[in-house]
């Protein structure tokens, strides 16, 4: 039985991957795009501009969704950022950057679901560093670890929408994204003996644990934050 999704930020490597596990199994998708229209992407899923951290703009993508659709079974926002420094050397416009395309994209996300969603689905992105103690993470860490406390909240607030809030805890993901990282042999072969399966992630390994959490048939799930990094925020 197919399903629908409205999906912000799909243009990335996990998002990407994300579609095309989704289109495979016929669910009908809506793909929110900031800049260019994502063809490269899917032909087969409606696509609409958004500014993920512009809340009438998130809401207005929900809306259409609604509207194309009927029910929205679920909602997933995949903006993020990663800019590893200390913060005595983070600049304001860098933090307030940070907060907006993780934090306030999840909120704006969260809003539009309360509103106009039920019997639905969210599902938003932390990370794994929020769990442990990484250095020079002080920043993303500040922002994934509101979404965390948001998913909690958030389910307990909409829980009589019956809408369901959860999210997932990557480690290091070979994605674009992270390209400065995993392409640089020393950085690569030093994440890798960080994880105990010895390696860093795959847009596939993220992409089969959101669509775990966002089936309607695991609708007993909410209020989780799910962590996909290799055993590295669970074992020394």
């Amino acid at each position: 039985m197919s399903s629908s999704y409205i999906i912000i930020g799909a243009s990335g490597g996990i998002g990407s991957q994300l579609v095309a596990d989704l289109e495979s199994c016929g669910h009908n998708l809506l793909l929110g795009y900031h800049n260019e229209k994502l063809d490269a992407i899917s032909s087969k899923s409606k696509f609409a501009p958004v500014e993920a951290t512009n809340f009438d703009s998130v809401m207005s993508l929900v809306e259409q969704g609604i509207n194309e659709f009927g029910q929205i079974d679920g909602l997933i926002n995949l903006p993020g950022s990663i800019i590893l420094k200390p913060p005595h050397l983070i600049t304001e416009k860098e933090f307030h950057a940070t907060v907006d395309i993780n934090l306030k994209s999840a909120f704006a996300c969260i809003r539009a679901a309360g509103k106009l969603m039920q019997k639905s689905s969210v599902l938003l992105m932390s990370s794994t560093a929020v769990s442990i103690g990484l250095g020079n993470h002080e920043m993303i860490v500040a922002a994934k670890a509101g979404i965390e406390s948001m998913v909690r909240s958030a389910s307990k607030t909409y829980a009589r929408k019956e809408l369901r809030f959860n999210a997932i805890a990557p480690s290091l993901t070979n994605t674009p994204l992270s390209k400065n990282i995993v392409n640089n042999p020393i950085s690569l072969k030093a994440s890798e003996k960080m994880h105990p399966v010895g390696r860093i992630g795959v847009p596939k390994d993220i992409s089969n644990a959101i669509k775990f959490l966002i089936d309607p048939k695991n609708n007993w799930i909410t209020g989780q934050t799910l962590s996909v990094d290799g055993g590295m925020s669970s074992t020394k």
